[in-house]
């Protein structure tokens, strides 16, 4: 199955990688596929967690939280 319209750049560079293994492109594309799928994907738990990964590299940030008030009575709309 051939692939279709791929970038000069990455083309070149698949040629290049090829030849570094001494396998033809075909080969080496075939390898990329296999590494890439082989690998399975971690997947953070929740939300937080993917958030906290993406953040943690960067140093954090601490926000203020803000105190919270006391619920106000309804607006009462008889009057």
């Amino acid at each position: 199955m051939p692939i279709r319209d791929l970038d000069d750049r990455l083309k070149a560079r698949l040629r290049i990688q090829a030849a570094e293994h001494g396998r033809s492109m075909e080969d080496e594309a075939r390898a990329i596929l296999r590494a890439g799928l082989a690998a399975v994907p971690s997947r953070a738990k929740t939300l937080v967690d993917s958030i906290r990964a993406r953040i943690a590299p960067l140093g954090g940030v601490e926000l203020k939280i803000a105190t919270r008030e006391p619920v106000r009575d309804p607006v009462n709309l008889d009057k």
